[in-house]
């Protein structure tokens, strides 16, 4: 599986990024998707943060997600239905890996730029696929981008 930064997802496909973004910034909560010590899966809500051409992922000290994440990196993340379920800008959601960032001048500079509630675990995403599904006339359209490939479109009525 090959992951890349979130700002390579944004130099390579910026239209496909942006519009992933404005979904996931429409609403505050979306539901994580982590890896227990027993494999199996663990569903969290999260917010997230886009700052610095990069998606971030901050959590509560010992979480248990953020404790997932620091065992195996891998998760998946689902925008928000929305309030009235319309699915209105589709249905996204983001695989890869969570890594985490120890760095104290890249955490100075979140915090100076976000003030989050401290103490936190703060990880910088690395998506693996990014996916939107979503209605347009009559057919149902998936658009989905992987590290080093073109975004690849699939139409169904």
């Amino acid at each position: 599986m090959t992951f890349a930064p979130w700002s390579a997802f944004r130099t390579a496909e910026p239209a496909f990024a942006e519009i992933v973004q404005h979904r996931f910034e429409r609403y505050r909560h979306h539901v994580l998707a982590t890896l227990r010590k027993d494999g199996s899966p663990r569903l969290t809500g999260l917010e997230v943060n886009f700052r610095f051409g990069e998606l971030w992922l901050g959590m509560m000290p010992n979480s248990l997600k953020a404790r997932d994440l620091r065992r195996d990196p891998r998760f998946a993340l689902h925008t928000n239905p929305g309030a009235d379920d319309s699915m209105d800008g589709g249905d996204v959601r983001v695989s890869g890996r969570a890594i985490e960032v120890t760095d104290p001048e890249e955490l100075a500079r979140f915090v100076a730029a976000v003030e989050p509630p401290e103490p936190f675990h703060l990880f910088r995403t690395e998506p693996a696929e990014v996916v939107r599904t979503c209605v347009e006339g009559d057919e149902l359209v998936v658009r989905s981008w992987r590290p080093g490939t073109e975004v690849r479109t699939v139409r169904r009525r």
